[in-house]
C-alpha cells in the first residue's frame, strides 16, 4: 500500500469533507488602478499581476512585471499564498502568489480565511486549482463578454482532506513538476545549441568558411505575394493569421477565426509566411498547401527565375534566425502596434551558397528542428509523455470520495 493510500485509510476511511469556496476563502476581484494617476505607478514596488505574468513566468509567482505604489491600493493588499484565477477572458488560468499583491480585474482572488490557514495547504489549493479551472470553463455566462457564473463559483465544492494527505499529494505532484522542468531546461539548452549551429551554418557567425558566402538582398531572389482571393474559398485548414502561426518554428495550428467576406492574400506551397505586426514578428511557417492570409502576414515566395539557385526550405531557415528577426524589429514602424517594413524586409542580405551546400544545411537543420520541436520524437516527445502522465496522476490524486454525514 502506498503512503498516500495508507494515510487515507487511517485518516479518512469514510471519505473527505467538502466545503463551498465561500466558506473556505475570501473571494474578491482584482482591479486596475487609474493609469492617469502617476502617483499610482511611478516608482511602484508592489506587485500587480496580469495574464502576461503567468505566460512569462509560470504559475508560481514571486514578483510581477508591473508594479504599483501604496497609494494605488484600496484598503490592503491581498495576502501571500492567495490563488488567483481568471474568471473572464482567458478563463481558468490560475497561479499561486508568493507575495502580498494586487491583480487586474480579470482575476478573482481566493484567500484562505484565518480559521483555515492551518487546515488548507496553499500548494494543495494551487493543485486543486486545475480542477476548479476546468469547472470554470464549463460554467460561464456568455451574454456579451464570457465570464464565470460567480454565484455558482462561490458554491463550488472544494475538498478539505486531512493536512498530512494534502502534503503527501503536494510532494508527489511537486516531484512530477520537477522532472518535467528538468526536461524543459534540457530542451531549452538544445534549442540554444540549435540556434547557434543554424547561425553558424547560415553564415551569421564570423568564420573563414561562412565568410565566403555570397550575399544578395532578399528582393533579388524572392517577392511577397499580392494576389487576392475570395475569403469564401478559405476554411480553418487553409487560413493563416498571426494568431495561428507558431513562433520561430515550422508549425501552425487551426484558426478559431476565419474571415467569410472580402478578399485575402493568396499563398502557395513552399511560400514562407511571417508575422508582420508586433508582437508576432517572430512567427514563421513554411506553407505546404494553398490558402489565404491577411495583411498582418507576409507570404514570401522564391522567384521562378532563381529557383535553380535557391531552395525555399533553405530560405525558410535563413528567415527563422534571430538575425532576421532583429533586423525586422529594428526596421518596424509605428508606435502602438509596430509593423514590419516590407521594403526594409526585402533588403535583408541572404547568404547564398551553392545549391549542394544549401541541401546539406537544410538536412542538418531539419534534423535539429525535429529533435527540438517535433512532439513525436526526442525531448519534446518525452516531455509530452511526462506531461500526460502528470495530468493523469494529478486527476487521480485529486479525486476524493466525499464524506456523507
Amino acid at each position: 500500500m502506498s503512503r498516500l493510500n495508507k494515510l487515507i485509510a487511517e485518516l479518512c476511511p469514510d471519505g473527505v469533507e467538502y466545503c463551498e469556496l465561500q466558506e473556505l476563502f475570501e473571494i474578491r476581484n482584482g482591479y486596475t488602478p487609474s493609469k492617469n494617476n502617476r502617483e499610482y505607478w511611478e516608482d511602484g514596488t508592489l506587485p500587480w499581476y496580469r495574464m502576461e505574468d503567468i505566460r512569462k513566468n509560470g504559475r508560481i509567482l514571486v514578483d510581477s512585471i508591473q508594479h504599483i505604489t501604496p497609494k494605488a491600493v484600496k484598503g490592503k493588499l491581498f495576502s501571500t499564498n492567495s490563488l488567483i484565477i481568471a474568471t473572464t477572458a482567458t478563463i481558468g488560468e490560475h497561479a499561486l502568489l508568493k507575495s502580498e499583491s494586487l491583480a487586474n480585474q480579470q482575476f478573482t482572488y481566493l484567500t484562505r480565511k484565518e480559521k483555515y490557514l492551518k487546515i488548507l495547504d496553499p500548494n494543495f489549493v494551487f493543485y486543486y486549482g486545475f480542477v476548479l479551472s476546468e469547472w470554470c470553463k464549463s460554467n460561464t455566462n456568455v451574454s456579451g463578454f464570457a465570464s464565470v457564473d460567480m454565484k455558482k463559483f462561490k458554491k463550488f465544492n472544494f475538498p478539505v482532506p486531512p493536512l498530512p494527505i494534502q502534503e503527501e499529494i503536494v510532494r508527489i505532484l511537486d516531484r512530477f513538476t520537477e522532472l518535467e522542468t528538468e526536461l524543459e531546461t534540457e530542451l531549452d539548452l538544445r534549442k540554444k545549441q540549435y540556434e547557434y549551429y543554424r547561425s553558424t551554418l547560415l553564415g551569421m557567425e564570423d568564420n573563414d568558411k561562412t565568410a565566403s558566402f555570397k550575399r544578395v538582398p532578399l528582393e533579388d531572389v524572392a517577392y511577397y505575394s499580392s494576389k487576392r482571393i475570395n475569403a469564401s474559398e478559405i476554411d480553418s485548414e487553409n487560413y493563416i493569421g498571426v494568431d495561428n502561426l507558431l513562433p520561430n518554428k515550422r508549425g501552425r495550428v487551426s484558426s478559431n477565426y476565419v474571415p467569410t467576406e472580402g478578399t485575402l492574400i493568396e499563398y502557395l506551397p513552399n511560400d514562407i509566411l511571417i508575422g508582420n505586426i508586433r508582437p508576432y514578428l517572430k512567427k514563421i511557417w513554411f506553407a505546404t498547401n494553398n490558402g489565404g492570409t491577411n495583411g498582418d502576414v507576409l507570404a514570401i515566395r522564391v522567384k521562378t527565375e532563381v529557383s535553380s539557385l535557391l531552395l525555399p526550405l533553405y530560405l525558410f531557415h535563413v528567415l527563422s534566425t534571430d538575425n532576421f528577426f532583429n533586423f525586422d524589429v529594428q526596421n518596424s514602424r509605428g508606435a502602438k502596434m509596430p509593423r514590419g517594413n516590407k521594403k526594409s524586409v526585402m533588403k535583408y542580405p541572404i547568404p547564398l551558397p551553392p545549391l549542394s551546400e544549401q541541401e546539406r544545411i537544410v538536412n542538418i537543420l531539419d534534423r535539429f528542428d525535429k529533435l527540438t520541436n517535433d512532439i513525436s520524437v526526442g525531448l519534446p516527445a518525452e516531455i509530452a509523455a511526462r506531461h500526460k502522465q502528470y495530468e493523469y496522476y494529478r486527476d487521480t490524486l485529486l479525486s476524493f470520495k466525499e464524506k456523507v454525514e
